[in-house]
């Protein structure tokens, strides 16, 4: 999600306190399963609370709302989405949901976090689930408070599958912030977020889990992903900036609902599917992909034969060319990688390049990209994983394991 309030987006675009103020196989679709799902009896199923694990079910959904900033109104819409669904046998929707001073004034006002069990509602405008845990004092920047809340909804809810949601505004990797404000999840009361190294100390203490979303601005990059890889099963997210709405979550559990013996796969593609096709339907652009991460660490090494490749070229002139012309996202020097390399290897006549792009590619789309969807022609080269190529180097990007373990610092320096 983004912060700028201009036309129907709410972006992150400066550091610390200087934010800007607020941007199946189930027969049916979407919205007669949705329809479906909201007839059903909502006291069909007694979920236990905290103390009283039930048995586990096929999937625990975990909702990390961290709205303790301009976003706050749109944290409480999102848990009124998830009532639309409601938790099932099978299916457990589990959300913490921050508040702060200063936004939203409805649903009684209440300030810190509140865990829930979402259960299903028919009332949008205020949320009904049980309040199973209650923190008058939270900061949901801390990548520790976000582990808590994993191992407090595995243990309670627990399922075979696990999927996490971390929702707020995100950063990804951009040259115009300062190092401190790369990252997701910014807390506004306390000053605090969660950093790209400090989400895969979270991954790593929490356990690999199937899915990690993250319903965030520009997160759908090679350096998150890269340092997320060995946490989750499949990452979706977007390469560009989200709408102010973010994800649509009654459109995607519902399915889940409806068949919820569903693989992780199979519920990246539902999620990626149920936001474009909300933002197509009311014709804003926008992008969402789901990426394979087991194959992240060969798509580094191949990668890394391309540079070389296009290094040893000396065609410097027509890699900066590409990068001019590649896909471009809310911040310049984020770049679409399947573009770019597609550039470079349109505008070359080395053998070597060619041959090393062509095989990146092909892993890239036929491995690495799982499921990807761009709508608005603004968006038309968007392939599903953006990277850092940008007109000038920053140093603090020396701290990010894809730097450490690839070539591409030494590129991006060499292009310029």
């Amino acid at each position: 999600m983004t912060k700028k309030l201009s036309v129907a987006f709410l972006c992150l675009f400066t550091a610390g306190a200087a934010f800007a103020a607020v941007t199946f196989d189930q027969k049916g679709s979407v919205t007669e399963i949705v329809d479906q799902l909201q007839k059903a009896d909502p006291d069909a199923a007694v979920i236990p609370l905290p103390g009283r694990p039930k048995a586990p079910a096929k999937w625990t959904v975990m909702v990390y709302v961290n709205a303790k900033n301009n976003l706050e109104t749109y944290g409480l819409k999102d848990v009124n989405e998830m009532e639309m669904v409601g938790s099932t046998p099978d299916l457990n929707i589990v959300a913490e949901l921050g508040r702060i001073n200063g936004y939203a004034a409805n649903d009684g006002d209440w300030k810190g976090s509140r865990r829930y069990l979402v259960r299903k509602d028919a009332d949008v405008n205020k949320i009904n689930s049980p309040v199973v845990m209650e923190i008058p004092k939270s900061d949901m920047g801390k990548w520790e408070n976000l582990v808590e809340f994993v191992k407090w909804a595995q243990a309670n809810y627990p399922a075979q599958r696990y999927a996490l949601v971390v929702w707020n505004h995100g950063s990804g990797w951009n040259k115009a912030a300062e190092a401190a404000g790369k990252g997701i999840s910014y807390d506004d009361e306390t000053g605090s977020h969660i950093t790209t190294q400090q989400l895969k100390q979270a991954l790593a203490a929490t356990g690999k889990i199937e899915i990690l979303s993250m319903d965030a601005c520009l997160m759908q990059m090679m350096e998150v992903a890269y340092e997320a890889r060995t946490g989750a099963d499949y990452i979706v997210a977007s390469e560009e900036t989200e709408p102010g709405d973010g994800y649509t979550y009654n459109t995607w559990l519902a399915p889940l609902a409806a068949k919820p013996a569903m693989t992780q796969a199979e519920l990246s593609k539902v999620m990626v599917d149920s936001y474009t096709d909300h933002y197509q339907s009311i014709n804003q652009g926008a992008t969402q992909s789901s990426i394979r991460t087991e194959n992240l660490y060969k798509l580094g090494q191949l990668t890394n034969a391309w540079v070389s490749a296009v290094m040893a070229s000396g065609e410097v002139a027509n890699v900066k060319n590409a990068r001019t012309k590649a896909q471009a996202f809310y911040y310049s020097s984020n770049k679409d990688l399947g573009h770019f390399v597609k550039l470079v290897n349109d505008g070359t006549q080395n053998a070597g390049v060619k041959a090393a792009g062509a095989e990146l590619l092909a892993f890239l789309n036929g491995s690495v990209i799982y499921h990807n969807r761009a709508t608005g022609s603004k968006y038309a080269n968007a392939t599903g994983l953006a990277i850092y190529a940008p007109s000038y180097y920053t140093a603090a990007y020396d701290d990010l394991q894809w730097a450490k373990d690839s070539n591409w610092d030494d590129f991006t320096k060499w292009i310029k």
